[in-house]
């Protein structure tokens, strides 16, 4: 029995016991437990069935001790749909499992008076390995020269410029919008109403931009009557609705560019009693859970957002040479929520 350990306690399994039943040295079994390169790969497949065989844990404080490192990183994020938000730090939790580090989730407030000493603090706090940048913080100068001053890595996802020197993931969010309206279009509509994001994140812009330019190669006059502000959340969706309802000549669809609009536009449909999608077509951007559940099921533009957290992850945790800037591909997912003009 360990000294300090109760009577009767269960033994837990060291790093002397996976080197033993490895039958490899305690600093070869550290190796594999930091993810460093050069080690055979029959001589890892030894050490991870031996972990496995004894259900070995490492301690993250002793492995920051031995290596330097803290094994953690963080998601700093401020979005106002909880889907989004849960689904890319699902994507980068089950990396950082698979790579033996531990993800710590950080909402923060982008507007903030106190945003850079909560960033700052957070990293002396828990001796970060680095940050991965969510949208609007990727916009955020002061931020980003933060993190450089202290020297730790970063990753920005659907950044609105792509910087040489740090890696990115996104998707091409105009190209997205672009699609999901054109495939409007070829139903038959004409008069698409159309509810903006948020302009603190780039993704808005470049969405909104999409949207034009489906519009103008089909021959379709833009209205600025058809258009309407939001902020990426159910209110700002139904808000928007009611005013394009209230058209003296309203819309046949609706284009929200989040789910959370488009769900708020559903309601506020089917309070008026507008029939979807027989008298109203209503797409939404993201394909969020939310997407699958609301009736009707929303068509919508898949974002794949645990892919893209997922792939953050894997640029932060084994760093290219290079900065990479990975655009993912999107879909159009159909459902019942639209139909023809």
């Amino acid at each position: 029995m360990n000294r300090g350990e109760p009577r009767g306690a269960p033994h837990r399994p060291t790093i002397e016991d996976v080197s033993r039943v490895a039958g490899v040295s305690i600093k070869t079994v550290s190796r594999v437990l930091n993810a460093e390169k050069y080690v055979a790969a029959a001589t890892r497949e030894k050490v991870d069935m031996a972990i496995a065989a004894l259900g070995f844990r490492p301690s993250f404080a002793a492995r920051a001790l031995a290596g330097g490192k803290s094994f953690q990183i963080a998601l700093i994020y401020d979005n106002p749909s909880p889907y989004f938000a849960q689904n890319i730090q699902v994507g980068v939790r089950e990396r950082c499992l698979s790579s033996g580090y531990r993800m710590i989730a950080q909402p923060c407030d982008a507007d903030g008076p106190q945003l850079i000493a909560e960033i700052l603090g957070l990293i002396d706090q828990a001796q970060l390995d680095g940050i991965i940048l969510t949208p609007p913080f990727t916009e955020r100068d002061d931020v980003k020269m933060a993190l450089r001053d202290r020297g730790l890595r970063y990753v920005e996802t659907s950044p609105l410029v792509t910087d040489h020197a740090t890696s990115s993931v996104s998707i091409d969010h105009a190209r997205g919008a672009q699609d999901m309206t054109a495939y409007l279009i070829a139903l038959g509509h004409r008069r698409i109403g159309y509810v903006d994001g948020d302009h603190r994140y780039a993704a808005a812009a470049r969405r909104r931009e999409g949207f034009g330019r489906a519009l103008a190669d089909a021959g379709v006059a833009a209205d600025a009557a058809l258009i309407r502000p939001g902020v990426y959340d159910f209110i700002s969706g139904s808000r928007a609705a009611s005013e394009l309802l209230d058209l003296p000549d309203p819309p046949t669809a609706i284009f929200a560019s989040s789910d959370d609009m488009a769900a708020g536009v559903l309601a506020e449909a089917h309070r008026r009693g507008v029939a979807v999608p027989g008298t109203l077509s209503v797409a939404g951007f993201d394909d969020t859970d939310l997407a699958a559940v609301v009736w009707p099921p929303l068509t919508t533009v898949r974002q794949p957002v645990r892919d893209i957290g997922a792939v953050a992850a894997d640029l932060l945790l084994c760093p290219p040479a290079i900065a990479e800037h990975r655009v993912l591909a999107h879909e159009i997912i159909v459902r019942g929520s639209v139909t023809t003009r």
